[in-house]
């Protein structure tokens, strides 16, 4: 029996191989973004104090009705010469026609989901730049930025190949509409 050449491994396989297999603390996140793996702790009560009110009203007030997922680990199109974006946004959503939580593995495609949100913490640089490139390379039409230290909000929308098109920032205590398939003015009295 002849072996069969084996194609040699890059760097960016390596990377992604070793990202794949670690064994992170209870409670921590591992994301692969950029080609750089980025381990973060638990968040902080304040963190959740943003993703609740905009997940009720989400759930409430949205035109579709929303799945929603606050762990759902998402494999992007990443820039060039790293591994495949591996992420976790601090809320996910997705039509609920679609089911797409249902049975999805660990780590699924970003098709189909319609918005996600970040809300910065302790590497608020990685929300506000790599993930956005992230997130519009992986064609999400929707990326909803909670930055605590501006006290504001920032809708990007329409991705392209590297980043988004348009983008519209509220400072906390405004409402911010939401495009469809939301279709409702978000307010974020809440936030002040």
């Amino acid at each position: 029996m002849t072996a069969v050449p084996h194609e040699p491994l890059t760097q960016a396989d390596v990377l992604l191989e070793g990202f794949l297999a670690l064994d992170t603390p209870e409670g921590f996140r591992a994301e692969l973004i950029e080609g750089e793996i980025v381990v973060t702790p638990p968040p902080d009560g304040d963190h959740e104090g943003y993703i609740s009110p905009i997940v009720r009203q989400v759930i409430k007030r949205s035109r579709t009705d929303m799945d929603v997922s606050g762990n759902k680990g998402l494999k992007l199109k990443s820039a060039p010469d790293c591994s495949r974006d591996h992420v976790i946004p601090d809320g996910t959503f997705a039509p609920r026609e679609l089911r797409l939580f249902r049975g999805a593995d660990p780590w699924m495609p970003g098709d189909g989901v319609a918005m996600v949100v970040e809300v910065t913490s302790t590497r608020g640089h990685v929300d506000r730049e790599a993930k956005r490139r992230c997130y519009a390379r992986g064609g999400i039409p929707l990326y909803l930025l909670v930055d605590r230290d501006a006290s504001s909000l920032t809708l990007f929308s329409q991705p392209d190949l590297s980043d988004y098109l348009q983008r519209r920032t509220i400072h906390f205590g405004k409402i911010l509409p939401l495009p469809e398939p939301f279709a409702f003015d978000l307010d974020t009295a809440a936030f002040v």
